[in-house]
């Protein structure tokens, strides 16, 4: 007879054993939550990649009109948010190449979820700050110079944000293999 789960509370009235998670389980389940670790990652990391390229692109597109001159000065924004797509990327191929059927406990899938979702949401903030950053930034330097080294520790800022989320997801990748 198989029991249903219940919560802890009526678990001790009733007398049920309490279910729980153990790093043993491997229901055919479980690759779904990797593979979802997967696609987040990659998905909300290529969103703010994209989101802050736009953005900044369009502050490059403006400025080049009055200073044709500094555009490849200009395109640092640009690189920086293509970078964090890189981050979603690593992380994406690392959970790929664990997901296996049989083998894949629940446990290392919902880790792999929380590895997806940190380095995927991270790489959404920090694009769409690279993305209103450079855009501003860009613009300015333009018309005051001096703004540049400014623009640009604000774009180091902003891309620390992304690589928070890497180093979060990359350690959480390394305590399911354990």
């Amino acid at each position: 007879v198989r029991r249903r789960a219940c919560s802890l509370f009526w678990c001790r009235i009733l007398g049920r054993p309490r279910i729980t998670m153990s790093q043993t389980d491997t229901p055919e389940y479980a690759p779904f939550f990797g593979s979802m670790g997967a696609a987040s990652a990659i998905i909300f990391s290529a969103l703010g990649a994209a989101y802050g390229t736009a953005k900044s692109g369009t502050g490059i597109a403006a400025m080049s009109v009055m200073r044709p001159e500094n555009i490849m000065k200009s395109i640092i924004p640009v690189v920086m948010a293509g970078i964090i797509a890189i981050y979603g990327l690593v992380v994406a191929v690392l959970i790929a190449g664990q997901l296996t059927v049989g083998q894949y406990t629940i446990f290392k899938g919902l880790v792999h979820l929380g590895a997806g979702l940190a380095v995927g949401f991270s790489g959404l903030a920090a694009g769409f700050a690279i993305g209103i950053v450079g855009d501003s930034g860009v613009r300015g330097t333009a018309q005051q110079p001096r703004l540049f080294v400014g623009m640009i520790l604000i774009l180091i800022f902003a891309e620390v944000l992304g690589l928070y989320g890497l180093i979060v997801a990359i350690y959480l990748f390394t305590k399911s293999q354990s």
